[in-house]
């Protein structure tokens, strides 16, 4: 397993230079390291904030689980969604509304053929919500398929 948590720094993080605003740094509520989030005030309404994975060792033809933690928190906070960079135009993942404030888990397939993936997005949008916010964290790729909860 490769742990591309944030506070470990094993892994290649990028923020997009095309997008409307940065993901920025918030720390856990346990004190120990941090997440990465986008606060609901930040930007207007349907701006985008992109983060950027950047994988490099991925072999072809095999499988792949990414797993992470996400929360949407707060009233209307807008969206989260992932997608994996040989797929571009349709988010492979994609959560609107979070029913609390708690944190979940979320699990994509990647499968290789013989142009492997070499980048995953995080991608938020602005909605139209003033508080709560957008996270992610504890973010894991392993080797086969996901594993069923």
């Amino acid at each position: 397993a490769v742990d591309c948590s944030f506070s470990r720094g094993v892994c290649d993080w990028k923020q997009d230079a095309d997008d409307d605003f940065d993901w920025n740094p918030a720390d856990r509520d346990r004190g120990d390291g941090y997440y990465m989030a986008v606060p609901a005030f930040v930007g207007h309404k349907k701006d985008m904030g992109r983060l950027k994975l950047l994988l490099t060792d991925l072999k072809p033809k095999s499988s792949y689980c990414l797993i992470f933690s996400y929360r949407l928190a707060g009233e209307r906070v807008g969206k989260l969604r992932v997608f994996l960079a040989n797929k571009k135009t349709t988010p492979v993942w994609e959560q609107n509304k979070g029913k609390d404030e708690r944190w979940r888990t979320g699990k994509i397939d990647i499968f290789q053929g013989s142009e492997t993936t070499n980048s995953v997005t995080f991608e938020t949008e602005r909605g139209k919500g003033k508080t709560g916010e957008i996270g992610v964290d504890n973010v894991i790729l392993i080797s086969g398929l996901c594993p069923e909860d």
